[in-house]
């Protein structure tokens, strides 16, 4: 049966979870400490639910509750009952989604894990923005990305922004941490090639490639600002680039992503 707790106050401990959820720097040392993250909304919380994420609390207000009374009861997490104000208030913006959950993180699997089997993985190095890389994982997971693999710098793809631009493809596509030094060899060794996407003018077009000819790669992307490394240019098999037109250099992180990854889709 549903337990469902009215709360009045938005300094109610009970919701410390939710407390102050665009505030990143608070949210990063809050939810790693305590070992949570946030989704938002029915259909991203439902996904995390079904990929063995454990619901700690759902926070909606009177008019969300019938739509999730069956997970909870199936889950046995406390329903957090509100209204708008203390929502607002304790959220720290208008929620337009319907509700909010906080669950509990999981260790992260083994890099050799994670690997296992993977034909074609996204290799992100120091992509630090949470939209992007939100957008990152919604590409992966619709055009054939079997793995994603970060470094340590890389933006949290558990953060509550990053979870809602992947429409809950974070908790479908294989993730884990990589070394940033050892990151390029470590793919090498686990039997991928490594391919650099770049800007630059001497790279490989990625049209040229020719998907069929790399059995199992790992595409390097770099952070929004800066692009690669030379640690991980350097470390390459191939540099690639998509071509530009119109005076444009670049696309960012997200978008040069999705076409990258529909060029190099296996057949």
């Amino acid at each position: 049966m549903t337990s469902i707790e009215r709360v009045g106050d938005p300094s109610d401990p009970r919701l410390r979870d939710f407390v102050a959820l665009r505030d990143v720097e608070l949210r990063t040392k809050t939810e790693e400490r305590d070992g949570l993250f946030i989704a938002e909304g029915q259909r991203t919380i439902r996904r995390a639910v079904a990929a063995g994420y454990q619901l700690r609390a759902v926070l909606l207000t009177e008019r969300w509750l019938a739509p999730f009374e069956e997970l909870l009861d199936a889950t046995g997490a406390p329903a957090l009952l509100v209204d708008d104000d203390v929502l607002t208030a304790t959220t720290g913006f208008p929620v337009h989604r319907g509700a909010l959950a906080s669950l509990n993180r999981r260790s992260l699997p083994p890099l050799e894990e994670v690997l296992a089997g993977a034909a074609r993985v996204a290799a992100l190095e120091d992509l630090s923005d949470h939209t992007n890389l939100g957008a990152v994982f919604r590409s992966a997971a619709a055009l054939g990305i079997d793995a994603v693999v970060l470094t340590p710098r890389a933006a949290d793809p558990l953060y509550r922004r990053a979870v809602r631009t992947s429409m809950g493809a974070v908790f479908s596509v294989p993730w884990t941490r990589i070394p940033w030094f050892e990151g390029p060899d470590l793919l090498r060794e686990a039997g991928l090639e490594l391919l650099a996407l770049t800007p630059a003018s001497d790279a490989v077009d990625i049209r040229d490639v020719g998907a069929g000819a790399h059995p199992r790669l790992a595409l390097a992307i770099g952070s929004e600002g800066d692009g690669l490394s030379e640690r991980w240019l350097g470390a390459a098999d191939l540099r690639v680039r998509i071509a530009m037109h119109g005076g444009i250099d670049s696309l960012n992180a997200a978008a040069a992503a999705a076409v990258a990854f529909h060029a190099l889709a296996p057949d």
